[in-house]
């Protein structure tokens, strides 16, 4: 059986791996996409303001922060799909609803972070620094290891 080789030195016949593996990737979802772009576009716009223009919005940006953070857990555990944990306990359900709560607690945690709402505790800065840690890993896996 001859194997044919395309442009880039690869046989054309894949084994049943390489497409297993192929078919297990899943995409980047548009909301993390999305969820990226306006972090990044806040970050930048915290750093023009504070350097041409000498104001500090930092308090706004970490508000403004956890709570896209958390709208886009809650829009990437997909709310529709968490009905079926009338069907009983899975892995999928589970790790959508702990999204869910975890997108919860970041909007509650950005609305207490703007300035005339601030809530100063160490248990409460815990939070957030849970929170952003957890947006980091995600930020990993979404970036690096999903295709």
């Amino acid at each position: 059986m001859k194997k044919e080789v395309n442009s880039s030195g690869k046989s054309r016949n894949q084994t049943s791996k390489e497409k297993e593996t192929k078919h297990n990737k899943k995409n980047i979802s548009k909301v993390f996409l999305t969820a990226l772009a306006i972090v990044s576009i806040l970050g930048f716009l915290e750093i023009i303001s504070l350097g041409f223009f000498e104001i500090d919005i930092s308090f706004h940006a970490e508000a403004l922060l956890m709570i896209i953070i958390g709208v886009a857990l809650i829009a990437e555990a997909q709310l529709k799909k968490i009905r079926s944990i009338k069907n009983g306990l899975t892995h999928n359900n589970f790790s959508r609803l702990i999204t869910i709560i975890f997108g919860l607690i970041a909007i509650v945690a950005g609305t207490f972070s703007f300035p005339g709402l601030r809530f100063e505790n160490n248990v409460f800065l815990a939070v957030k620094s849970l929170l952003a840690l957890i947006a980091i890993v995600i930020i990993i896996i979404q970036t690096w290891i999903v295709k």
